[in-house]
């Protein structure tokens, strides 16, 4: 620990350059190459000034402009011939393999992401292959390795920092708000927090009100913080991947019970866009926005709707912060209806924010109110029967349709 942290120094070079060459290696600040003085929260103009605007101004501009080249790409043909099966949390582990070995400014860091593996194994054999420096286990305190973490990517490093539960990072709230997402810009641009905080989250089975909490309404607000969902392997890894190589810090939200999803991903090395919604099923009647686990809620409910003669759109936004709003805004021009459909609360919710941005982009094309299903805005219950009814269910989904294609 004491090593880590004094790689932080400017002596940071000297101290750590005599290890391997896959061992953590950090830069005096002295020593940095020029960094992008872009923030999520700004778009730059074509006389170079940057203005902090609403979601109507996000939606003028292209998502690859708020992000650094490298951290865009397509999505490549998951049905070809060359590719190998993986659940979501082995290639979420491809994919931070994969940047460690192609940057050893890489490093991991929460509660036993080290020989253990990680709570849920994203993080396994890691530690035998880049050592204990590079893959870090804590102590039980996430406000002091997420503080950690946040220092050591001001001084050159890309730390990923995970939370063995996403409800645990309530307790690195202040650092997360207040040094993570605002540091780029009460710096004057001095420093960029290239940190990825990530953990799994959301209703699971019976894991009780504490750890089943969605924490994307709570981080939403932050200035300057950049968020994103997975839903399948393949983009798992490929935002894994993205979020690592971004200059912004991105917390990457997985859901706990979708980690043994498997699927085919290609051989070859692919990224995804971070601010790219992906688009499921294409249709005609209705847009469908969803993501994380609800996204197969909702495929659920579109086998239904498609017997009973509907043709939704299902949309998985994916980058929850900010939204894609060119895709979301071509689907509601052509199909004039919308529903939302998220495991978030109610109130306040990420659901709450994506009806205001669509009400206030694309008012003229609705021929219906825009239609939200969340969770209850209640503790999850311990009892399954319970826990079952706080969250929305594909039947609900199916009502809601018929409701507003009528």
């Amino acid at each position: 620990m004491a090593a880590i942290i004094h790689g932080a120094g400017a002596g940071a070079a000297t101290a750590l350059t005599t290890f391997h060459s896959k061992k953590l290696v950090a830069r005096s600040r002295t020593n940095l190459p020029g960094r992008s003085k872009r923030c999520i929260v700004a778009a730059g103009s074509d006389d170079g000034s940057k203005s902090f605007g609403s979601s109507s101004s996000l939606s003028l501009r292209h998502s690859h402009k708020l992000i650094p080249n490298n951290a865009v790409a397509t999505k490549a043909d998951t049905s070809a011939t060359t590719g190998h099966e993986l659940l979501l949390f082995e290639a979420l582990q491809e994919g931070l393999e994969e940047e460690m070995d192609r940057d050893p400014h890489v490093c991991v860091m929460g509660e036993d992401v080290g020989h253990y593996g990680g709570s849920y194994k994203v993080t396994k054999g890691l530690a035998d292959k880049f050592g204990d420096l590079r893959v870090l286990d804590t102590p039980i305190c996430e406000n002091a390795f997420t503080g950690m973490g946040i220092g050591a990517a001001m001084t050159g490093l890309r730390p990923v920092i995970e939370g063995m539960n996403m409800g645990f990072l309530l307790l690195a709230f202040n650092q997360i708000s207040n040094n993570c997402g605002m540091l780029h810009y009460t710096s004057g641009g001095q420093f960029t927090i290239p940190v990825v905080i990530r953990g799994p989250g959301g209703v699971g089975r019976q894991l009780g009100a504490e750890h089943s909490q969605r924490l994307e309404s709570y981080f939403q607000s932050i200035p300057g913080i950049q968020m994103v969902a997975c839903s399948t392997p393949y983009n798992a890894k490929g935002l894994m991947k993205a979020a690592i190589r971004s200059e912004n810090p991105v917390i990457l939200f997985e859901h706990v019970l979708l980690y043994n999803l498997k699927e085919k991903i290609p051989d070859e090395e692919y990224i995804c866009n971070l601010e790219e919604a992906e688009m499921v099923r294409p249709g005609e009647h209705i847009t469908i926005l969803t993501y994380s686990r609800m996204r197969y809620h909702v495929m659920q409910a579109a086998k239904t709707l498609v017997n009973k003669g509907y043709d939704p759109e299902v949309i998985d936004i994916r980058s929850l912060k900010p939204f894609d709003l060119y895709t979301i805004g071509n689907s509601v021009k052509k199909t004039h209806r919308v529903l939302i459909v998220e495991e978030c609360m109610r109130t306040g919710g990420i659901g709450a924010s994506l009806t205001a941005a669509i009400n206030e982009n694309f008012h003229d094309y609705l021929d219906a109110p825009v239609m939200c299903l969340s969770s209850q805005d209640v503790p999850t219950p311990y009892a399954g029967t319970l826990e079952e009814w706080t969250v929305v269910q594909p039947a609900q989904i199916v009502t809601a349709v018929e409701q507003l294609c009528q």
